[in-house]
């Protein structure tokens, strides 16, 4: 295996602690996890270099998902406008 192939599968593993609070906002935002949104380990790498939180609403935007607190607010995570 040469350095790049090394680097790519390296890159590809997604860490558990940022997929747990990943699975947790995407959640709080928009009630569904990352496996119930089809989400792949390529599809999550995209978002992986964003923290958990910031990475949820930015999938939530590029797939046009309605926000949950658009018709009430979640205790727990802070409005956004």
């Amino acid at each position: 295996m040469d350095i790049v192939e090394w680097a790519v599968e390296k890159m590809n593993g997604i860490d558990a602690d940022w997929l747990r609070e990943f699975d947790e906002a995407m959640l709080g935002y928009f009630a569904i996890d990352h496996a119930e949104a089809g989400m792949d380990e390529k599809e999550l790498s995209w978002y992986a270099d964003l923290p958990p939180g910031e990475a949820a609403l930015t999938y939530g935007r590029d797939l046009d998902l309605c926000r949950i607190d658009v018709f009430w607010p979640s205790p727990g995570l802070g409005r956004t406008t």
